[in-house]
């Protein structure tokens, strides 16, 4: 028996209760891995909170980044072994001490990177990845508006697009998060509590605008965030914390003939080969120093109600991981 943690029915982290549950041998194509560290992201809050449609009726296993051993593989898995050090990110089922999934979402980890680190970054580090690779190619000279920049994900992209030569323009709440993007590659930072940031970024940009604004707060930025883009400017929606923009038009894009777009990790994780490129590419760049990943909160499995919390209170930092 495995501890799991379960939504009993959509709603508040009130509906988070722990249960026992058996896991089964993995199936020909499958491995059951033993979970050292768990990532806690908002699309667990989407799915717990019913935003996202459930796959089950109740009783869901929440969670889509984990990191841990592999303790069992089916008899057609080959390119890992029982004792591997691995990791995934897959929509749900990694709130739990153990679990059996398919193989093809699993990726072994290097040395040089801890499990905590890649249950911290599985997820965050591929939405990263697919955000600058493939969403917006962010090119060196580019200026782009980053959302949310303190948070895991903020804080990777700031890193990883100072990199490649990119100004980034970060948003954040209060003066100490605004200090913490700034510390992860944000050339400017604009506190939202207190300045109107598209004031602020056509000051930055002398009136002209970014190239692209990666977005995943929703509502409550998404008519700035389009005014916030140059002529033939990119929005990138990934999220929606503050919930859905209904009241966006297509025709809100003709202005300056902007693009927009709303793509989906998991529709890139769908190809092994994406997988293993972009978890190779993230992997290297935490092993060179590039990407410094900042793990700021730790909860106990069992005290992931206080972790959903805290995080949409947003009085978190960086990433939070939970310890079975």
């Amino acid at each position: 028996m495995a501890l799991q943690i379960v939504a009993a029915q959509a709603g508040g982290s009130e509906q988070l209760i722990a249960i026992d549950a058996p896991t089964p041998n993995p199936g020909a194509n499958e491995v059951r891995v033993e979970h050292t560290a768990i990532g806690v992201n908002f699309i667990d809050v989407y799915f717990r909170s019913g935003l996202y449609p459930w796959p089950v009726d109740q009783n869901l296993v929440l969670g889509s980044e984990a990191a841990g051993r592999v303790v069992a593989v089916g008899d057609s898995v080959s390119h890992v072994a029982v004792g591997d050090r691995v990791a995934y990110t897959v929509p749900n089922g990694a709130y739990a001490e153990e679990r059996i999934l398919d193989a093809a979402h699993v990726v072994r980890l290097p040395d040089g990177v801890s499990d905590e680190i890649a249950a911290a970054v599985m997820l965050k580090g591929l939405t990263v990845s697919y955000l600058i690779n493939d969403s917006y190619i962010a090119k060196p000279g580019d200026t782009v508006l980053f959302h949310a920049a303190a948070g895991g994900v903020g804080s990777l992209a700031g890193q990883w697009l100072k990199s490649r030569g990119v100004r980034v323009i970060g948003t954040a709440g209060g003066a100490e998060k605004c200090e913490v993007a700034r510390k992860h590659g944000y050339s400017e930072v604009i506190d939202y509590l207190s300045q109107d940031f598209e004031v602020r970024v056509k000051e930055l940009t002398q009136n002209e605008g970014v190239d692209a604004v990666y977005d995943s707060v929703g509502a409550a930025t998404m008519a700035k965030s389009l005014a916030c883009l140059k002529t033939f400017g990119t929005l990138v929606c990934f999220g929606q914390s503050s919930g859905a923009a209904t009241e966006f038009k297509i025709a809100d894009l003709a202005v300056k003939s902007l693009r927009l777009t709303r793509p989906i990790l998991f529709h890139f994780t769908a190809s092994r080969e994406w997988l293993e490129q972009a978890s190779s590419e993230l992997f290297e760049l935490i092993q060179s120093g590039t990407l410094e990943v900042s793990v700021n909160q730790r909860f106990a499995l069992s005290d992931v109600a206080q972790a959903h919390d805290a995080l949409e209170s947003r009085k978190t930092i960086g990433s939070t991981v939970l310890l079975p």
